[in-house]
């Protein structure tokens, strides 16, 4: 019985039992056609592969983990078919795996991502809209809903986002980019959805697979844009390989869990300690999220792959990159140039979240401050937290000195010369892990004028924040969960229901008006989108500047005095030149302009000139 019962064990631990396959599938036509397909299962390595319709396995990769293998084969010139994989094991067939390549959607490497055109709307996804109460909870994922818990899962889903696009799209918002939305099972806080336990999956609570490809149809029906948030950094500690991992260096070990110092500037720091470099990009962002790393190649093969399997599967128009400034340099560079081979007008903007010009000019692709060491990031956009820095502050330093009120806005646009490309660049006033604008400012409607009227008129791609414009507010001393409260009306059961003018109270609807007035007016103006700019230094904290091109010209007036300021004309010259008149896009009122110009304290003026 006992030599009987070892010969069972044996045998059976031979059975492949394939339970993962990574990617699920590929596409014929691709330039990354050198697809490495993950299989898992028990002790797959131990198994003989082939692959059926004359397919070449250029490589086939087994770690230290028998329950993995790397398969590589050749799709170049393939055309769409359905492949078969046979596991053998001493010439005896123990499973066999189907596998597709599909046909690529027409004209998917040319497909056109976000620019300065676009105004894009930030959603915190579990906080926005509740389409479908019946997935607010589900059986494989671990927490439940609790809308009582500012921390704990409310019900927002993808649902709810398709259902109230409309309302986006009235307010003048042309791509949406909620916060990610694959599958996060931990315990608690799982809401944010940053530490991912199946990259391949929609969590179930958000929705499916099929409901994220339809959200990005709905969007692309409107002529909108659908932008996926994207963690390379690291993954939740509940992903389903963190119990079985690939290669034990699948993940930074020091062995096990060293937090990250959070300081970026070690990355290109000349006197940095090595020490301190590596703890920067190899500690963990938090005890929860497992650092990976993008030095070893099978993951950062992996990390593209994902990337690109999305971008094909969803149809999606743009990556924004969570931690990008955290990730290994080498490996991150390597992973955007990869997506942008593939698909050379798609966007991607990384969080690089630094408080110096120089240091975020450092991650734009074709930086010059990056090619003084020879490093090219290949990231088309970065943040500008330094504005946003800026915005945090200014509107409540009503008495100009040499260093606060608007001036602080001059200072920052000073430094594009250190950005290749400063048209992509986002601009913002808060995003869902900063202090929200109207919390800050008391909900101050004149002082969301004067911001929202910059970062809708100067150089860049606007980002808006969900209830911003309705002025919601919020304070992250309170907590994260005080700065992404749920949307008004975006539950069944709410008093308040701010998705339509006949919800909304008067207060929101003023704030909801201006905004969608502006970003309305924007989306057809190439001016803003292109145009040159020239600003002037402030006086009486009054900060002015144009935008222009050879056929138009808008100038911008932020008076952040709370006295009204008279402004004579003449210094502007070179920007008014021949133009008279100026019709405010607001109010519609024509203003002289060939003398001076009168403007109330705390207010705004975006004229086009006549």
């Amino acid at each position: 019985m006992k030599k009987l019962f070892l010969i069972f064990l044996f045998t059976s631990s031979l059975v492949a039992q394939v339970d993962r396959i990574e990617p699920p599938f590929w596409w014929s036509n691709m330039n990354h056609s050198d697809v490495q397909i993950m299989f898992h299962g028990k002790n797959i390595a131990l198994n003989e592969v082939t692959v059926s319709n004359g397919i070449v396995i250029k490589d086939i990769q087994k770690t230290a983990n028998p329950n993995y293998l790397f398969i590589t084969i050749d799709t170049k010139n393939v055309a769409p078919t359905h492949l078969t994989f046979t596991f053998k094991n001493k010439n005896k067939v123990v499973e066999t795996q189907k596998y597709e390549l599909k046909k690529r959607i027409d004209n998917s490497a040319q497909r056109q991502g976000y620019t300065s055109s676009d105004v894009i709307y930030l959603i915190m996804s579990d906080r926005f809209a509740n389409g479908n109460p019946n997935n607010d909870s589900t059986t494989e994922t671990i927490e439940k809903a609790n809308r009582t818990n500012i921390n704990g899962r409310h019900g927002g889903d993808i649902e709810g986002i398709i259902k109230n696009l409309d309302y986006i799209q009235s307010l003048g918002a042309t791509a949406v980019w909620p916060t990610p939305l694959c599958e996060d099972n931990d315990e608690r806080g799982s809401y944010h959805t940053y530490g991912q336990s199946d990259v391949y999956k929609i969590d179930s609570r958000f929705g499916t697979n099929e409901d994220y490809v339809r959200l990005s149809a709905e969007l692309h029906k409107r002529g909108m844009k659908n932008i996926m948030d994207y963690v390379t950094n690291h993954w939740g500690y509940k992903h389903w390989m963190m119990n079985d991992l690939p290669t034990y260096d699948w993940t930074h070990q020091f062995p096990g869990y060293a937090q990250t110092n959070y300081h970026m500037t070690t990355q290109f720091d000349t006197h940095a300690a090595p020490i301190d470099a590596k703890m920067c990009m190899d500690g963990w962002f938090v005890k929860s999220m497992p650092d990976l790393n993008q030095s070893n190649p099978l993951v950062l093969n992996y990390l593209i792959q994902n990337a690109l399997w999305w971008i094909e599967y969803a149809n999606l128009d743009g990556f924004r990159v969570d931690t990008y400034s955290y990730c290994d340099k080498d490996g991150i560079s390597k992973w955007t140039k990869a997506i942008t081979d593939e698909y050379p007008h798609f966007n991607i903007v990384g969080e690089v979240w630094m408080h110096n010009q120089a240091q975020m000019a450092y991650w734009q692709k074709d930086s010059k401050v990056g090619a003084i060491e020879s490093f090219n990031s290949y990231l088309p956009s970065v943040m500008d937290f330094t504005l946003q820095d800026a915005i945090g502050s200014v509107f409540d330093e009503n008495k100009a000195s040499w260093d606060k009120g608007m001036i602080k806005f001059y200072d920052n646009f000073t430094n594009d010369f250190l950005y290749p490309n400063t048209n992509n660049m986002l601009v913002f006033m808060e995003n869902h892990d900063t202090n929200r604008f109207n919390g800050i400012y008391k909900k101050d409607f004149k002082k969301y004028q004067m911001a929202l009227a910059l970062i809708a008129t100067v150089r860049g791609i606007p980002q808006i924040y969900y209830g911003t414009e309705i002025g919601m507010d919020g304070d992250k001393g309170i907590g994260d969960g005080d700065i992404r409260k749920d949307f008004p009306g975006g539950w069944n059961g709410d008093s308040n229901n701010a998705f339509t003018p006949s919800g909304r109270t008067t207060e929101q609807q003023k704030f909801y008006t201006y905004t969608s007035q502006i970003f309305n007016w924007r989306k057809n103006k190439s001016v803003i989108h292109s145009g040159k700019m020239t600003h002037y230094i402030p006086e009486n904290n009054v900060y002015v500047y144009f935008r222009y091109s050879e056929k138009e010209s808008v100038m911008v007036i932020l008076n952040n005095s709370t006295e009204k300021q008279s402004i004579s004309t003449s210094r502007f010259h070179d920007n008014i030149q021949n133009y008279t008149s100026g019709i405010d896009v607001i109010t519609g009122k024509s203003t002289d302009i060939t003398k001076e110009i009168t403007i109330d304290g705390q207010s705004t003026m975006i004229l086009e000139l006549k």
